[in-house]
């Protein structure tokens, strides 16, 4: 069986003041196009198909118009929701939906239900695991602590259950959107550390034949058979080396997998360019970038004047401007976020208690940290799904 994976079309997006609905719509053509070129017997779609849980009408509009060229293809559709989706949004008319092959899998409940699909050699079960915020979902599945890799993994035994009472042979595939232990992340994914440590390991995916990863923007192999799609288009500067792609997959008589990456067409090539102003101007080895989005770190030890004017009149698709003095480390002005940058939020409050009394929590108060943190994650979660 061949399967083509994608994952965080994020639709309805921005890029910095971009409108990517243009691109968006190129990418579905080019999903559409190279599953009917490709010969694909399934579409699997992990989660984060829109970018907020009450989209945009242009963004609804456009999904819409995905599933009917999906469907007019004939080439089942199996989808589940992300964190940035409202589940129950994305799964209204699931069922009628379902007769038109496109399967949308948005209820932590049905983790242990498959879309049965079948080739030549048999059945392939497609297990679709939404988004599970552990907070939401530790009743449903008799977690006591709840976090991601408790949730995950009890979500995994129903997978597992399930597929030990199908008949010998029966290949697998699940559809999960959670952080990975392995996987890189980018400026662009929403946090979803809440519980604490927000990644799982692979390890939690065994017995599947193939994992069909999404949340993570980069496309990533965490091992042959566990894999991240990324994002079919930039949404931060962060991802300027990723290459935007889809896994082609091949699943084998015995589930032994095969994968080939397809590129994804991109508006534009993302460049960070770093300096100061008037070396930017000048640097003929920035001429590749001319066409390019941008994003300029200013070095100047005084910030010029009308820097983003000067700047796109080398580099029209200027969209981002940083301004980074170079200073000695011991310079009083280096700046706050400089000094804050790769901390968490624990990290932060627990520096803050020591500037303001001389000394840093207990292990006491650290707990009381962590559970505010959490609580206001969870609360800010349960807010996102009532929309």
């Amino acid at each position: 069986m061949r399967l083509l994976h994608t994952s965080d079309w994020h639709l309805g997006r921005a890029f910095h003041r971009v409108n990517m609905l243009g691109a968006q719509s190129e990418f579905i053509a080019h999903l559409v196009a190279t599953a009917r070129e490709r010969e694909v017997d399934a579409v699997v779609v992990a989660g984060d198909v829109y970018d907020r849980a009450v989209p945009p009408l242009a963004a609804v509009e456009l999904f819409d118009e995905a599933l009917h060229r999906l469907a007019d293809l004939g080439v089942p559709t199996v989808m589940i929701s992300g964190n940035h989706d409202s589940a129950r949004r994305l799964g209204v008319g699931a069922g009628l939906i379902g007769r038109a092959g496109i399967h949308l899998r948005t209820d932590p409940a049905a983790c242990g239900t498959p879309v049965l699909l079948a080739d030549t050699h048999g059945d392939v079960a497609f297990y679709g695991l939404p988004y599970l915020e552990p907070a939401l979902v530790k009743d449903e599945f008799g977690v006591e602590r709840p976090g991601h890799a408790t949730v995950l993994a009890a979500a995994m035994d129903r997978v597992r259950a399930d597929l030990a009472a199908r008949a010998p042979g029966t290949r697998s595939v699940v559809l999960a959107h959670a952080f990975v232990t392995g996987g890189e992340a980018s400026d662009s994914e929403r946090d979803i550390a809440v519980g604490g440590v927000a990644a799982v390991p692979a390890g939690v995916f065994d017995g599947v034949d193939y994992t069909a990863l999404g949340h993570l923007h980069g496309c990533q192999t965490i091992t042959d058979r566990v894999r991240y799609s990324g994002s079919p288009l930039p949404y931060s500067f962060s991802e300027a080396g990723h290459r935007k792609s889809m896994w082609l997959v091949d699943l084998d008589a015995e589930g032994t997998v095969a994968a080939e990456r397809l590129d994804c067409p991109v508006p534009r090539e993302l460049a960070r360019i770093r300096g100061t102003l008037e070396d930017l101007l000048a640097d003929p080895a920035l001429a590749p970038h001319q066409d390019a989005w941008v994003e300029a770190t200013l070095t100047d030890a005084v910030r010029p004047a009308d820097p983003m004017t000067r700047l796109a009149e080398r580099f029209p698709h200027t969209l981002s401007l940083v301004f980074d003095p170079d200073r000695a480390p011991d310079d009083p002005d280096v700046s706050y976020a400089r000094r804050l940058a790769g901390r968490s939020d624990e990290e932060i409050a627990e520096d803050f208690v020591a500037h303001v009394r001389g000394a840093g929590p207990d292990e006491r108060e650290r707990s009381v940290l962590r559970d505010a943190f959490d609580a206001a994650r969870v609360d800010a979660a349960v807010r996102e799904v009532a929309r």
